[in-house]
């Protein structure tokens, strides 16, 4: 099913982007787009995921890296039956996560810097298996070729406004498409990923891990530093949002009714109510302090 949904956006974005040719060229313009968008569709599904991590400067983790990052997604691979997917390591203050990749074969994921300085061990464990469940449901293919094909269309679109056709052939309203088509490539990513597929990846995600509360907390610590810290790779590149556990644009913000996340309340609530339906407790490790309170994972 993964397959079939990634093959029908493919399709949404091939048909806008000789939208956008047929405006800049006519007939021929059409032609052309549909040529490139053949070639684009062929390149995203390729090598989307290494572009992605590449305009977040995302670094691969050492195997025996002293964190000890390798050796917790191989140990929740397992419990999750997946093959073990490429770490990742992004220099940024923000707490956030994602992950990407065609298949679970080809899959990575990446993790911040701030991550690991302000989440314990078991709420990594949690924003871990959370990433994991996008893979395994292959959320990723659709998410890493939406990610660079809306970006190429938004692109598209703005050099079409700016050099693109004769006044006379595109007119005002022609303009005014234009201006128009670049959000709503943001708003078709947006759609792509949609809010039951995040409910889902929470759900699968906690039976992974193994404790629900572990990826509440997460993300209630999460919604709360990001809301406070700025990530401007993010911001350089909003048609990635969709991508992360939490949506990581500020100055990008939208209405609720076209936001790539659902309320992180509503995730937290219902994680909360599948711990008490299955009767799961929070377990005790030597990461919490004498407060009962997670420590931080480098602490």
């Amino acid at each position: 099913m993964g397959y079939v949904k990634t093959a029908m956006l493919m399709a949404a974005m091939t048909a806008l982007f000789m939208g956008v040719g047929y405006l800049l060229g006519g007939g021929s313009g059409a032609a052309i787009a549909l040529i490139a968008a053949g070639g684009m569709n062929a390149f995203s599904w390729w090598n989307s995921d290494k572009m992605v991590l590449r305009m977040h400067n995302a670094q691969p983790v050492a195997p025996g890296d002293r964190a000890g990052l390798n050796v917790l997604v191989k140990e929740l691979s397992g419990r999750a039956g997946l093959p073990v997917p490429k770490v990742y390591l992004i220099d940024a203050a923000q707490p956030n996560a994602f992950a990407t990749g065609r298949n679970p074969e080809n899959a990575a994921v990446a993790v911040t810097s701030g991550l690991l300085q302000r989440l314990s061990r078991e709420e990594v464990a949690g924003v871990i298996a959370h990433e994991l469940a996008h893979i395994q449901n292959h959320d990723t293919a659709i998410m890493t070729v939406t990610a660079t094909f809306a970006g190429a269309i938004s692109m598209l679109a703005n050099f079409a406004m700016f050099f693109g056709g004769s006044r006379e052939r595109i007119g005002v309203a022609g303009t005014l498409a234009m201006m128009i088509l670049a959000p709503l490539a943001a708003m078709l990513v947006q759609m792509a990923i949609s809010r039951s597929r995040e409910y889902e990846a929470d759900r699968i995600g906690a039976e992974i891990c193994g404790d629900p509360i572990w990826l509440a907390d997460a993300l209630e610590g999460l919604e709360r530093s990001a809301a406070a810290i700025d990530y401007m790779s993010a911001e350089r590149n909003p048609a990635t949002a969709h991508m992360f556990i939490i949506n990581p644009l500020h100055g990008q913000r939208m209405d609720n009714l076209f936001a790539t996340h659902p309320a992180t309340e509503n995730r937290v609530a219902a994680l909360r109510q599948m711990s008490k339906s299955t009767g799961s407790k929070r377990r005790k490790s030597d990461a919490r302090s004498e407060t009962g309170k997670s420590r931080p994972w480098g602490k």
